[in-house]
């Protein structure tokens, strides 16, 4: 017997007591303020970062904001990449560039001087960025940064290049294994503080376009590395700004002017399991599944359900219901077999959640999983591909409210 797919109004009962609080809450991304539990007029910070929480250096200062717990205001504004850059913010950051802070009504630009002047108003996060056992330590995040780029972000013009390239980069990888043993914890330093904050955004992204695009595993290949990700995974606020794989390898891309594959078995491997499953077990995350993780997908699917429909290239009714079939999988396990021709509908959808934008990384698995089981039962028809010079598929005056 056909099991129909439950209602928009029948899966709104199961979300009917979820609650988040993203002003005084843990870190998220669909905040506006943040206040931890203190008052909106002890505010004296707004951060412009970007829409899709994409940005390493708007990664940079949002995490360093909340680990300081220091009362502010977010201002969400697009990337070059994804989007026509608002005019407001022209006027206020004529470069355009991202990320900008408000401080007592003065404005900073370039994160490393907004950290500057943030610790001059509240106070280092342990040492400062000056300080004497942090400086070496920017110098190798540059370093290893560099290397990264000179790996993933020019196409070799022959495998001894190529090889090259892959051995400078794993002979910093080294330094920065040295530095994290030479401290008695999994952290640059005693204990977490300001290093460990610069190396965040680009470590991560490393982890994540070096996997898919070169078949090297940062986080399983190097164990200080992997250390140091598991203590992050600790944070709350860490998990609040972390991404997943399959975001990252496609928004890198645009705004690094291109990311380039070597072509090898392992290589090839992996960018098939971050496109199309199984996303369980990826070196992307390490902590445990929280039990909410499928009720934050569905909370989030329904909140924006709306524009969700209208943005697929599909016909409204048939990925209404087709989506509704995923959805009705994901939360009771009940399979229901989605209109013929949704299953390209279906994939689009899986090939564009963003994390953290739009929900955490194992709700995004979740959802990922509900959307390839179901499609997988009508066909195996893809999405409209995702672009490579930029994403405007992702422009987020689709979605005005976050």
């Amino acid at each position: 017997m056909k099991i129909s797919p439950l209602s928009w109004q029948e899966l709104e009962t199961f979300v009917k007591d979820y609650q988040v609080d993203t002003v005084n809450g843990n870190t998220n991304s669909q905040a506006t303020m943040r206040l931890f539990g203190k008052s909106e007029s002890d505010i004296r910070v707004t951060l412009y970062r970007d829409n899709h929480a994409w940005c390493p250096y708007c990664q940079k200062v949002w995490l360093w904001l909340e680990e300081k717990q220091i009362p502010y205001r977010i201002e969400k504004v697009t990337m070059f990449c994804y989007g026509e850059k608002e005019d407001w913010y022209k006027r206020k950051v004529r470069s355009g560039m991202l990320p900008a802070v408000e401080l007592d009504g003065r404005l900073i630009t370039e994160s490393d001087d907004i950290l500057i002047s943030l610790e001059r108003a509240f106070g280092p996060l342990v040492l400062g960025m000056k300080d004497p056992q942090v400086m070496p330590l920017r110098k190798l995040e540059r370093l290893l940064f560099r290397a990264w780029c000179s790996w993933l972000c020019y196409p070799a013009r022959s495998s001894k290049e190529e090889q090259g390239n892959k051995e400078q980069f794993v002979k910093v990888v080294g330094m920065v294994e040295e530095a994290l043993a030479s401290t008695p914890g999994p952290y640059f330093l005693e204990e977490f503080g300001t290093a460990d904050v610069i190396f965040t955004p680009y470590v991560e992204r490393m982890n994540a376009s070096l996997y898919y695009y070169k078949g090297y595993s940062l986080r399983e290949e190097n164990p200080n590395f992997k250390a140091w990700f598991d203590a992050m995974e600790t944070r709350l606020t860490y998990r609040g700004t972390q991404s997943d794989f399959h975001t990252h390898v496609h928004d890198l891309p645009p705004q690094m002017g291109g990311c380039w594959e070597n072509s090898e078995p392992q290589m090839l491997e992996n960018k098939s399991r971050v496109d199309n499953g199984p996303w369980f077990g990826l070196p992307d995350v390490g902590y445990p599944e929280p039990e909410n993780s499928k009720i934050e997908a569905l909370y989030r699917v329904l909140k924006h359900r709306v524009n969700i429909i209208r943005v697929n290239p599909a016909d409204d009714s048939l990925f209404d219901e087709a989506l509704r079939c995923a959805l009705t999988y994901m939360k009771t396990g009940d399979s229901c077999t989605p209109p013929s021709g949704s299953d390209s509908a279906l994939r689009y959808l899986r090939d564009r959640i963003s994390v953290p934008r739009d929900m955490s990384i194992y709700a995004a698995k979740r959802l990922k999983d509900a959307l390839e089981f179901t499609a997988s039962l009508v066909g195996d028809s893809q999405g409209t591909p995702i672009p490579f010079r930029h994403r405007y598929d992702q422009d987020p005056s689709n979605f005005v409210k976050v």
